[in-house]
């Protein structure tokens, strides 16, 4: 039964979770690729540092801390599914 509901929640936090990490992720990439790569991507390496950071958004305060909750969520509900600290059930000894 626990383990239901900690599908249904890690569904949950997946789905809220997303879009922030594409962000993250997508943006990281792309900075990286604009200053090592001699690639023009058009875009101000300023600008995508500040979506990285979520300046841009004003939430530059809370952005990681609430991407890094997101992801320990995650790992937590995904971690307790795979039955890794449950107990072996006892095999009845055949005669």
């Amino acid at each position: 039964m626990i383990k239901r509901s900690f599908r249904k929640y890690h569904r949950w936090l997946a789905l809220i979770v997303s879009l922030p990490l594409i962000l993250i992720v997508l943006s990281g990439m792309l900075v990286t690729i604009a200053e090592e790569w001699p690639i023009s991507l058009e875009l101000p390496r300023s600008f995508l540092l500040r979506l990285h950071t979520g300046k841009i958004f004003h939430l530059e305060a809370i952005y990681p801390i609430l991407s890094g909750l997101g992801l320990v969520g995650l790992l937590v509900t995904g971690i307790s599914m795979l039955n890794l600290f449950n107990k072996p059930k006892a095999r009845p000894k055949a005669d």
